[in-house]
């Protein structure tokens, strides 16, 4: 039985994501907003799993997996249901421009998203979850609205925890332990 103080215990990969975005954001990129660097880890965290970025689905039970689809399912709901599919819309965007750049600049010719600017949607996503309540579970407006302000600086962060993913060394200590 764990004391109300005991942290649950971390995988391996958590831990690695962790270490990994507090050292990029902290270290790299001078940035001290402790709640905004564990938001990043956890969305790549969560990100790891294809059904989290899949997680809303339309009305024919099929995933929404463009943005210009879940911007329609957002436009649908009203409530917490609506901030959270627009958190999931800043979510997936700040995810793929950060850490697949190449895949925000290159829709297939006759997808809705090629018109889109992936950053600005992101952005008001954000921001527009940030002015919807919840309750306690849910990441506060006050972190929602940092992450639309600084949805730009929290991209080329993730771009930076690509690279220094890219370029270690897979039998460093860092990710064995």
């Amino acid at each position: 039985m764990m004391s109300e103080h005991a942290q649950p215990k971390r995988s391996t990969l958590d831990r690695f994501l962790s270490g990994l975005s507090e050292y990029i954001f902290q270290t790299k990129l001078g940035v001290a907003d402790v709640q905004l660097v564990e938001y990043i880890s956890e969305l790549l965290l969560r990100f790891t799993r294809v059904d989290a970025i899949q997680r809303v689905r339309r009305d024919d039970g099929r995933p929404a997996t463009e943005i210009f689809q879940l911007m329609c399912e957002a436009e649908r709901r009203i409530g917490t249901a609506r901030r959270d599919v627009h958190r999931h819309i800043g979510d997936v965007t700040l995810f793929r421009s950060g850490m697949y750049p190449e895949s925000v600049r290159g829709h297939a010719r006759g997808s809705a998203d090629q018109l889109l600017d992936y950053f600005h949607q992101g952005k008001r996503s954000y921001k527009i979850a940030s002015t919807i309540e919840a309750d306690q579970d849910r990441p506060p407006c006050e972190l929602l609205d940092r992450l639309s302000d600084q949805f730009e600086l929290c991209a080329y962060g993730l771009r930076e925890i690509r690279r220094a993913w890219e370029e270690s060394d897979p039998s460093d200590e860092l990710i064995i332990s």
